[in-house]
């Protein structure tokens, strides 16, 4: 039998590697999680309900995933947590869309923050700009807008839902672009979000509404708007089967906003490749395809090395047009 004092080592040995046995254990049934970087309701929440409601559903996690809400700094906040607090959680996933790709792009995470910081895991859906204007404008397609902007870049009005910089304003300011119209020249009007930018069109306010294709539908059933043009690779189905592509115009212009995710920089490539392969299969579910569609999104389906070489060139693409536009040096 030990000594006293080697039974003392022994037992305090042993119970250390219990607390630690108990505290993988702990680790490994730990729920899985999403934040949405924003206050409860809005884009990113979206996004964390889109996968914790479809995961549970399909089967494909075993007990519910919790939703936190991080706000602060457009995004900033949550994704300097995930860089440098929680960087290798294995049960953690963060909501992202085309606008943090788009902070990322202007610095606004911090200036040495980059997209380089995390792993991208997936996009589970997807919305597309769309140039609106009321149904009794004078142009009946895009370019007769867009050559009554190349004439006079302020003889209209455009106004969207954020200020100089915001994604409203650069699906305006890449349309102008592609017809070779200075971005700094167009009359921008700012709103505080998409249905105050839309309540000013349909007042009469402004004459151009530079907004998402999905949250146009109440209008496009009414009447009250025409759509001259989808920002998207390719005319979508349903209600917006007759709605052309901006490209199919001639201007080779897409702004699609995707809802996706991240992970921290130091997730294990097996915990990274079990949720790339979980969102994969969530994506081909007929539920998930049900759930999509009553959120106003349409389908996107990029995961893993394909979703993250995505954000890595749209982010790219982002800086060099902020940088012509004078946004940025």
């Amino acid at each position: 039998m030990p000594k006293s004092s080697s039974l003392r080592r022994w037992l305090a040995a042993a119970v250390a590697g219990g607390a630690l046995l108990a505290g993988a254990v702990q680790a490994q049934a730990k729920p899985p999680e999403c934040i949405a970087p924003a206050k409860p309701g809005g884009g990113y929440d979206l996004t964390c309900r889109l996968a914790a409601n479809g995961l549970q559903e399909a089967k494909l996690i075993d007990e519910p995933m919790l939703v936190t809400y991080m706000p602060g700094g457009i995004g900033a906040v949550a994704y300097n947590h995930v860089t440098g607090v929680r960087n290798d959680d294995p049960n953690l996933i963060v909501a992202a869309s085309t606008g943090a790709a788009l902070n990322l792009a202007l610095k606004k995470f911090g200036a040495k923050q980059s997209v380089d910081d995390v792993r991208w895991l997936g996009a589970l859906g997807v919305d597309y700009g769309a140039v609106v204007v009321r149904n009794d404008a004078p142009w009946q397609n895009l370019d007769e807008l867009m050559q009554a902007l190349k004439k006079n870049p302020s003889s209209v009005v455009i106004g969207a839902g954020g200020t100089i910089g915001s994604q409203d304003w650069m699906k305006a300011a890449l349309m102008a672009k592609s017809a070779s119209i200075d971005p700094r020249k167009l009359r921008y009007v700012s709103f505080e979000g998409g249905g105050e930018a839309l309540a000013a069109l349909l007042g009469e306010h402004i004459q151009v509404f530079t907004g998402d294709l999905a949250e146009l539908k109440p209008q496009l059933d009414s009447g009250e708007v025409r759509i001259l043009a989808a920002l998207a690779e390719e005319r979508q189905g349903g209600p917006y089967a007759d709605i052309p592509t901006a490209k199919e115009q001639g201007y080779d212009v897409e702004w699609p906003i995707w809802r996706g995710y991240y992970m921290g920089p130091k997730v294990s490539d097996e915990a990274y490749q079990a949720w790339v392969e979980r969102l994969r299969e969530l994506s081909q579910t007929e539920s998930f395809a049900k759930l999509r569609e009553g959120r106003g999104l349409f389908p996107m389906s990029k995961f893993g090395d394909d979703f993250d070489q995505y954000v890595k060139q749209q982010v790219a693409g982002f800086s060099q047009l902020a940088k012509e536009v004078g946004l940025t040096q």
